[in-house]
């Protein structure tokens, strides 16, 4: 980008240039002058259409890898959803396993 902006400022300077000296009564013959200044405005010009057009496809870029993530997220969601039921199932006869045996144990202890 810095070269492009370096382009840009002395696309700038050069045309700032030939908008003074065409303006000195000097200069004889002004069309290859305007003809020049011309060129310049229609570079400068291109450049920012090309930073324009960069900015954009970048953009693009960024919104299209976003959505490929998000729908590899929801997969890899999908994907895990019946291994966390299952784990979570386990837990919860684990838990009420773990509850009878504290109850038993209790029972046991004090004879009911």
């Amino acid at each position: 980008m810095t070269l492009l902006v370096q382009r840009i400022v002395i696309s700038l300077a050069v045309l700032t240039c030939l908008e003074v000296s065409s303006s000195l009564p000097c200069i004889a013959e002004t069309s290859k002058v305007d003809s020049t200044t011309k060129q310049v405005e229609s570079g400068a010009k291109q450049v920012g259409r090309g930073v324009a057009d960069t900015a954009k496809g970048v953009g693009y870029t960024v919104v299209e890898g976003a959505k490929v993530a998000g729908e590899k997220i929801q997969e890899a969601g999908k994907t895990a959803q019946p291994q966390v039921e299952d784990t979570l199932n386990k837990v919860k006869d684990g838990a009420e396993s773990a509850g009878a045996n504290v109850k038993n144990f209790f029972n046991k202890l004090f004879g009911k």
